[in-house]
């Protein structure tokens, strides 16, 4: 068999020391299926070990999806791992119960159940790195994988040289050696060194996103364009080069629009508009990253969500993954796992009588009460959010209080016919079940006339006929200045 002329050992070697992909001197780990790709792979280091001065330490893991077939996979890394004397660590683990239990994809329960066993055996051996056998094929799948799933910009770089897999508390990081590999050198290169590899019929099986476009879409591709992989990988590099600009300016940016409080992501909403959609996109992206460690379950869906709502008015609250919420505030965006952290009010425990006209302080912020004409309120109402408003001052009478929601309370929300239960509304209404307590209630005796930031009551809505507005304004109190109120209000 006649040896390429450019033999795929130095091609490694090259594109290991040009990206320095292995420090000297540390354990690898080395994750070994059995297919030709990592055996390749295994087999390349364990030449290179010695100008690599690292030293070679196997994983394998037995997914326990292929019966016979995966045990003799195990078997075949075991013995591979005797003849070249390398220490191995070989495993099962139960990736069907696994993904029953998360509710995931078969795909998806297998990669993270296999990155979860090599980021323990990483930390086991002390190694700081993992390398993985993929190559320009697995580079080119991955790239249209994350366009079909519509990924965005970031899903065009696919496969890199290096990249850091999370997961809770657990980290890995990963290395990709063969990326300048095809499948058809690794397998060339197999049978050069009488290696055996294993094959992996499950690679063959429809059923599998990755398969599908393996086997049915690259071909259909290649029709169009023989050179489609080229043209690719040529996308990719552009793709991770001007992300590798926008990140630059993506960490300029964080410091002065977000600042991270325990595990919420607190953005400056105002700060935050003047960017362009570019960074607003990429800023969101990173803010739920920080929070969530990966972004495996955020698609660019998600972000575009994010990105028509921040028009939106103060109150909003809209629901990501992972129980991830992004609320909208009058000066602020909020990024949280927690509502409660996220909610514009604190405790309300006390009960306040409403001052009008004039301020009234609660915890939280101020309520500004005034009585004003129908036709300023026309004009004023042009610029009115969920946290103002407006009322027949007739019909509301002129003593008021404020307290949290109480057991039974009912209102007509503006806009039904009938009263209902302030609860069902609350839940009808997607307020956060940590929020329901901490909402402020504006009541007149006998009423509720405003759920703050939410609705007021049909029955005092203003009119035609309406000659007085009561005009109510929430005003969420800024920690960091210390000023003087007015109309202190004192718990009844």
């Amino acid at each position: 068999m006649a040896v390429p002329k450019h033999p795929p050992e130095q091609k490694v070697l090259r594109y290991i020391k040009e990206r320095h992909l292995v420090p000297p001197g540390q354990k690898l780990l080395v994750a070994v299926s059995g297919g030709p790709d990592s055996v390749c792979l295994l087999h390349i280091l364990f030449k290179l070990k010695q100008e690599l001065n690292t030293e070679l330490h196997i994983a394998h893991l037995n997914h326990q999806l292929r019966g016979k077939e995966s045990a003799a996979d195990a078997a075949y890394v075991a013995e591979l791992a005797r003849k070249l004397k390398i220490p191995a660590t070989i495993e099962s683990r139960n990736v069907k119960a696994y993904r029953k239990q998360h509710r995931i994809s078969l795909e998806e329960a297998a990669r993270e159940v296999r990155y979860t066993f090599l980021a323990e055996v990483a930390a086991k051996i002390g190694a700081e790195r993992v390398a993985v056998g993929h190559t320009a094929a697995d580079h080119v799948e991955t790239i249209l994988m994350h366009l079909i799933r519509g990924s965005g910009t970031r899903g065009l770089k696919g496969l890199q040289p290096v990249n850091v897999w999370k997961s809770g508390d657990t980290s890995l990081n990963i290395i990709r050696p063969l990326l300048e590999l095809t499948r058809e050198d690794t397998e060339a290169y197999c049978r050069r060194h009488r290696l055996h590899p294993r094959t992996d019929s499950s690679n063959l099986s429809p059923k599998l996103f990755r398969n599908r476009i393996r086997h049915e879409l690259i071909p259909l591709l290649q029709s169009y364009n023989p050179q489609v992989a080229e043209a690719l990988q040529r996308t990719a590099r552009i793709a991770a080069d001007d992300l590798g600009f926008i990140d630059t300016e993506v960490t300029r940016q964080q410091n002065a629009v977000t600042r991270r409080e325990s595990d919420a992501v607190i953005m400056d909403r105002q700060k935050f508009l003047a960017l362009s959609p570019a960074l607003q996109r990429y800023l969101l992206r990173s803010a739920i990253e920080s929070i969530l460690s990966n972004l495996k379950d955020i698609e660019a869906k998600h972000i575009e969500d994010l990105i028509a709502a921040l028009e939106k008015p103060a109150g909003r609250v809209i629901g990501l993954p992972d129980g991830l919420n992004f609320t909208i505030e009058h000066d602020r965006y909020i990024l949280a796992p927690d509502t409660a952290s996220t909610c514009p009010f604190p405790p309300l425990e006390n009960e306040y009588a409403l001052q009008v006209p004039g301020r009234t302080s609660i915890p939280g912020g101020d309520i500004l009460a005034s009585v004003i004409t129908s036709d300023e309120a026309i004009n004023q109402y042009r610029q009115a959010d969920d946290f103002t408003a407006y009322c027949d001052f007739d019909k509301t009478g002129s003593v008021f209080t404020v307290r949290h929601r109480l057991e039974g309370d009912r209102f007509q929300p503006l806009g039904l016919k009938s009263p209902k239960k302030l609860n069902m509304f609350m839940i009808d209404a997607r307020i956060p079940r940590a929020w329901r307590e901490r909402i402020p209630i504006v009541t007149a005796p006998g009423q509720i006339i405003w759920v703050a930031g939410w609705r007021i009551d049909e029955r005092v809505k203003v009119t035609d006929k309406t000659r007085q507005v009561l005009r109510l304004e929430f005003r969420r109190a800024l920690p960091q200045v210390n000023k003087k109120r007015e109309g202190r209000g004192a718990p009844l």
